[in-house]
């Protein structure tokens, strides 16, 4: 076998809860807050791609570090560490964080579906509640995650419309790598929600515990610690940059299609599922039924997405709560052998469903979850440096000064982003 072909089978081999976790980061709320930006800013918030790249990347390299070392999530260390108050305040942030989240997840899918069948949106979001529960209390995990991984394929529609419509090339070269910052609410309230629906909260809680499922699966738990080996670090470094990049070349791709699509031709808010679609139409201009196509692009994108995003949101939720009553938490376990853990992943989605019958418009939702989540991980970063750099719990694994500082760096940015957007609006 050539030196080539073992990297290839390396890297495929790697693939696990960082690539879904990259994936699930560009959820419904991703889509719609990249597609809102385009429209409303166009290029102008394109270089938020490139910055944020490293600091994901570190955050949720640390947070897999964190699992796949104490054999625990993120909130059964903070129990052990920390105090209840601590503990509590954690929890408290990515449930309520998570189950938003999923509302908004929700009404996206049925409003999407709305457009190409003339069934009800409460209908369509029942309809999709009940089967993401069915799918995430009796699959197991090592089927679900199979799964989960192919339903980013959908995400390719917008690359592909990337290199079918002309792009002034120079002028995105220029707003990728080049800042452009505006101080007023607007602006940073976008970027708020840009910031908080690529590094949210419950990507740090699902890819810790995913890292133990892992460790559970490969058989690398003895007497309950993780016997580690430098081939599974390996394998999760990998991993989580894949899955990491992989997720922001899609929100590249999202923003630049949104933006040439609709900002230059003056579509400058996007209000309806329908607005969102139409940064698709040049996939299918030439074809029969062009406006019907975009409409089946698109709502097969946001619910093949959905349906990746809600159980692991529902999940990381579920994890988090477990920990705090040491309850059996396992995506691989039966039903009866988890009754607790699969009772909160049923609270945390009906809940969410529930969120859908208030009032509250479906893509507007998915925006203000993302500004929500953008303020949410702030104080959770904090918690998670300092995990990261504490020896008693870390060990020989504790960050390096690369990771130290970036971890650092997201706190710092996303805490100065969230506090500048609620100056604005003091003014």
């Amino acid at each position: 076998m050539s030196q080539f072909h073992k990297k290839i089978t390396e890297i495929f081999k790697s693939i696990g809860p960082g690539v879904v976790t990259g994936a699930a980061d560009d959820d419904p709320s991703g889509i719609a807050t990249y597609s809102q930006t385009g429209s409303q800013f166009g290029y102008r918030q394109l270089w938020t791609v490139v910055l944020l790249l490293p600091f994901l990347t570190a955050t949720q390299e640390v947070c897999a570090r964190i699992g796949a070392v104490t054999g625990q999530g993120i909130a059964a260390v903070v129990k052990a560490h920390y105090s209840r108050v601590i503990l509590y305040g954690v929890v408290a942030l990515v449930v309520v964080a998570n189950t938003i989240n999923i509302g908004a997840d929700l009404g996206a899918m049925a409003a999407a579906t709305h457009l190409v069948l003339p069934i009800s949106v409460p209908v369509l979001t029942i309809f999709f509640t009940a089967i993401i529960l069915l799918l995430e209390i009796f699959i197991s995990y090592k089927k679900y995650v199979k799964f989960l991984k192919w339903l980013a394929v959908s995400l390719l529609a917008y690359p592909i419309t990337l290199f079918l419509v002309k792009e002034p090339w120079g002028t995105l070269l220029q707003a990728t790598f080049i800042p452009h910052i505006e101080l007023n609410f607007a602006f940073l309230f976008i970027i708020t929600g840009v910031f908080g629906t690529t590094i949210s909260p419950y990507m740090f809680f699902w890819e810790a515990s995913e890292e133990v499922e892992e460790e559970h699966e490969k058989h690398l738990i003895k007497q309950g610690k993780p016997q580690l080996t430098p081939a599974f670090l390996r394998s999760l470094r990998i991993d989580n940059f894949m899955g990491m990049m992989s997720s922001q070349i899609a929100t590249w791709c999202i923003i630049v299609v949104a933006a040439t699509v609709l900002n230059t031709n003056g579509i400058t808010n996007i209000a309806t599922a329908a607005d969102a679609a139409r940064a698709l139409e040049p996939l299918v201009h030439t074809f029969p039924y062009a406006g019907f196509l975009t409409k089946l692009i698109f709502a097969t994108g946001v619910v093949g997405l959905g349906l990746l995003a809600v159980p692991v949101l529902s999940a990381s939720a579920s994890y988090a709560v477990a920990e705090i009553f040491d309850w059996k938490e396992s995506l691989s376990l039966k039903l009866k052998k988890a009754q607790g853990f699969y009772a909160v992943i049923t609270a945390a989605t009906v809940v969410g469903l529930l969120i859908n019958f208030i009032g509250i418009d479906p893509i507007k939702a998915l925006v203000y979850t993302a500004v929500f989540n953008g303020v949410a991980a702030v104080p959770l970063i904090f918690i998670i440096a300092q995990i990261a750099r504490n020896k008693k719990i870390m060990g020989e694994y504790t960050s390096g000064t690369l990771s130290h500082v970036l971890v650092w760096g997201t706190f710092a940015i996303m805490g100065a982003t969230a506090v500048t957007m609620f100056f604005v609006i003091g003014r």
